[in-house]
């Protein structure tokens, strides 16, 4: 099945988010669209989710492996409804919530900062 995004660590497929790295040590999460409520693009800092490889220090949000993170600047958090949220850094944030705001009834918002 063809991708219709596809980087290093993020992949939508036709029916859900790919999350490679999210579980230790190469494991991947599968969010089916139908699952994000939201998506919440945020700015990230050096001190505020740009510093984070891998993991949380909160527990309300769960960073995806991304050597690359601390040269981005945008994360997406997927709502899924849990208490635990991904927090995904893909190469273009801006193509990964397009397709999940067309394949899901997700809306795409704006966020304040987070903590990863």
């Amino acid at each position: 099945m063809d991708a219709l995004y596809k980087d290093r660590w993020i992949e939508c497929t036709a029916d859900a988010v790919l999350i490679h790295g999210y579980y230790f040590p190469w494991g991947t999460k599968r969010v089916p669209y139908r699952s994000i409520r939201e998506v919440r693009r945020v700015s990230i800092g050096t001190f505020i989710g740009r510093g984070r490889m891998w993991g949380s220090t909160t527990l309300r949000y769960w960073a995806s492996l991304d050597p690359g993170r601390p040269r981005k600047k945008t994360a997406l958090i997927l709502d899924t409804g849990h208490s635990i949220l991904p927090f995904i850094t893909p190469d273009d944030p801006a193509a990964v919530a397009a397709v999940i705001s067309h394949r899901s009834s997700a809306a795409v918002v704006d966020s304040p900062a987070v903590v990863a």
